[in-house]
Formats: C-alpha cells, sequence, structure tokens
C-alpha cells in the first residue's frame, strides 16, 4: 500500500538541514517502501503548527503526519493544542500506544502530552523531538500504520 508522510518538526532552534529527528524518521519511512511528501521545521507556536498541519493534511496530500517535538511539559510545547486545534476525531490508542512502547525505554515518558488525530482522511500522529524517541515512537506503531490508512478508507476488520 501506498502511503504518503508529511513531517513537521516543531523547535525554535532546528532548520531543515540541522533536523536529525527528521531525518531519521524521513529514512524510517523510506526504508518502510513509503513515501515523505512534505517536510518542514516550523517555529514552538500553535498557530504555525496547527497551520503545517492543515498544509500538509489539505495541500501536500499526506496520509500521515508525524510532528516531531512540542509534546512535553515546557511552556513552549504546544502540539497537542496545535493538532487539536485543526483536527476532527481523537484516535486515543496510538498515542496511549506510544507512551507504553516508550515507558519500556524510560519512565519519562509518562510526561508526554502527545496525542493522535485525524483531519478527514489524514492521521496526525504527535512524536516527541528527539531522535531517539522518535525513533522509539515509530518502532511503537509503524506496523499498525498500513491497517489505520485501510480502515481510514473504509476498509474492514
Amino acid at each position: 500500500m501506498d502511503i504518503r508522510f508529511a513531517i513537521i518538526t516543531a523547535s525554535d532552534t532546528r532548520s531543515l538541514a540541522r533536523d536529525e529527528a527528521g531525518a531519521e524518521l524521513a529514512r524510517l519511512i523510506e526504508a518502510a517502501g513509503w513515501e515523505v511528501a512534505w517536510h518542514a521545521v516550523v517555529k514552538d507556536d500553535e498557530f504555525a503548527i496547527s497551520a503545517a498541519i492543515v498544509r500538509a493534511c489539505d495541500d501536500e496530500g499526506a496520509d500521515i503526519v508525524i510532528t516531531c517535538g512540542g509534546t512535553g511539559l515546557s511552556p513552549r510545547d504546544v502540539t497537542p493544542e496545535a493538532t487539536r486545534a485543526v483536527c476532527d476525531r481523537d484516535v486515543p490508542g496510538i498515542a496511549e500506544a506510544l507512551r507504553a512502547h516508550s515507558m519500556t525505554k524510560t519512565r519519562r515518558a509518562m510526561l508526554s502530552r502527545a496525542v493522535c488525530m485525524q483531519r478527514g482522511g489524514c492521521l496526525v500522529i504527535n512524536f516527541p523531538g528527539s531522535t531517539k524517541a522518535a525513533r522509539e515512537s515509530w518502532e511503537g506503531c509503524a506496523d499498525q500504520l498500513e491497517h489505520a490508512m485501510k480502515m481510514t478508507a473504509g476498509g474492514g476488520h
């Protein structure tokens, strides 16, 4: 199944050239045989993140958007709020599974406020911002993404 991804990194300090976590996600996506349709770095700003999610889903043709960063407890961590502002339906099981998987690596995973939601037929998943944590999050959900897209398209169980 062809799946088109967008990667949106929320960071006040990284550029696209210095986005190691985003680059690692792109490598993992392509290794799985899928396509990275769009990759952007935006400021840790709710409106900038929301606008990027809308662009990825509505204009860039992404089936799945992975946000990277902004899921913690810092005042600048606003990715979950930005995601909720522009998405329609909650998909809590994915965010719960990511935290459970990450808890096997570090107990600090319980501090994640990441969410997973749908904007129309596009799935938006919040990942943490470090390269290691982003890789672990990918490991925690990648095997379910094709089925999620089939279900989103109206396929049965």
